[in-house]
């Protein structure tokens, strides 16, 4: 009997909401500074009581090692990258705003039309009225 075959985009997209309720319900310990799963996730392979985040000694979840222990293939077609690797943004970013300063170039700002001087109160003297003798 063959295993029906299962749509990757589905799987994936089953995955992702599991990963999403998975951090949402966690159980936070203030005094131990960590987050516990609170139930079971067999898709996820997470047991329930597992460290999922923590301040030390601890290895974080990674959504793309789940994918590869479920043998998804073109994983990268399928879940966008990671912020810190790269994706459209960090291309908008770095390559085409980039590219748009250097081939504008802004005109330089019109020369400031400087009034003629206004006459002087009390002939320059300030506001003091005082008399030195």
């Amino acid at each position: 009997m063959e295993k029906p075959k299962i749509d990757p985009k589905q799987l994936v997209d089953e995955l992702r909401v599991k990963w999403r309720t998975l951090w949402r319900d966690r159980i936070d310990d203030k005094v131990r500074a960590e987050g516990i799963a609170n139930t079971d996730y067999s898709l996820l392979f997470v047991e329930r009581g597992t460290v999922i985040i923590a301040t030390r000694d601890y290895k974080p979840l990674d959504f793309y090692e789940i994918l590869e222990q479920h043998r998804v293939r073109n994983a990268d077609n399928v879940v966008p990258p990671n912020p810190s690797v790269g994706g459209w943004g960090k291309f908008m970013r770095s390559v085409l705003r980039k590219e748009s300063v250097i081939r504008r170039e802004r005109p330089a700002p019109p020369e400031p039309n400087h009034k003629k001087e206004q006459q002087q109160k009390k002939g320059g003297r300030g506001w003091l009225h005082i008399r030195m003798q």
